[in-house]
């Protein structure tokens, strides 16, 4: 196939979250570069050196990514800690400068371990996990809109009392750019131990349908992918944070014997990124071979 002809070329992805190549991230990241996306990555090392797994080489990360762009399509990464809401606007800025626009964010970045049960739970804890996982994704996807509202001519920041809509700037021929978020297990059953993670997680998808509305204005597509259980080390006993016992026993048991490869949940992200997938709207999309039933 000509690069010219795949379903993603000449646009550009920001893939936040991308710094191991046993991540969902990099699965991503190569996912939309085969697809012919330029792709601009976000990564934030400290985070990994604090786990079991540790950190990548960051550079091996960027030669598989490089390794799987078509021709004539460019990459380019960035860290930061989005923890700190005054990171958001520089790490658009970055990706949009790669090729002079901005099409796709996939906000996959997460804060994971350093949680607890309810009773343990501590306000600093509870903040950590908001301010990486959820208040991040909204600030990403709430710049990324801005732009977008901006470039079709439209007032920046439209304001609305609870209840009212703002004013769209559609109907548009096809979708103006892509969201997805990323979401967890705790829509189809507990998880003990992780409130704080769980919690940030659910908040996401609870707002899913809220923000996508929203979104459709300025001609943007948000979805909110659950990928289900995925060993991106972590079930691996020499990189594990947590007990494995009788874990073979529950794997042998789902149903296709095996938990997720990061491959599987960047294959979804993927298509929903295209235009093939841009009539699945505001919708909280499980992948997980069947794992939840």
């Amino acid at each position: 196939m000509h690069s010219a002809d795949l379903p993603l070329f000449g646009r550009t992805a920001l893939v936040t979250g991308v710094s191991r190549r046993r991540g969902i991230g990099f699965a991503t990241a190569t996912t939309l570069a085969a697809l012919g996306a330029n792709v601009f990555i976000h990564h934030f090392r400290p985070h990994d050196l604090d786990h079991p797994w540790g950190g990548d080489d960051l550079d091996a990360v960027r030669a598989g990514i490089r390794d799987a762009l078509a021709s004539g399509a460019v990459m380019g990464d960035a860290p930061a800690d989005l923890r700190d809401p005054e990171s958001i606007e520089p790490l658009l800025d970055a990706a949009t400068d790669l090729s002079g626009r901005l099409d796709i964010v996939v906000c996959n970045q997460a804060m994971s371990g350093g949680d607890g049960t309810i009773f343990d739970m501590t306000a600093d804890r509870l903040d950590a996990h908001w301010q990486a996982n959820a208040r991040a994704s909204l600030l990403l996807t709430a710049g990324f809109a801005r732009r977008r509202r901006q470039e079709l001519g439209g007032d920046v920041t439209p304001t609305a009392r609870p209840g009212d809509s703002i004013p769209s700037l559609g109907p548009f021929e096809k979708p103006t750019g892509h969201v997805v978020w990323m979401t967890s297990g705790q829509i189809h059953g507990a998880m003990r131990g992780e409130i704080s993670y769980a919690t940030s997680k659910a908040a996401l998808a609870g707002i899913t349908r809220a923000t996508a509305a929203e979104l459709l204005d300025v001609g943007i597509v948000l979805n909110t992918v659950n990928p289900g259980p995925v060993n991106t080390g972590y079930l691996d006993a020499e990189t594990t944070d947590r007990d494995l016992s009788g874990v073979d026993e529950w794997i042998s048991g789902t149903p296709f014997g095996r938990v997720g490869r990061p491959d599987d949940p960047a294959r979804l992200i993927g298509w929903l990124c295209t235009d093939a997938g841009s009539w699945v709207v505001g919708q909280v999309l499980t992948t997980d071979g069947g794992f939840s039933l």
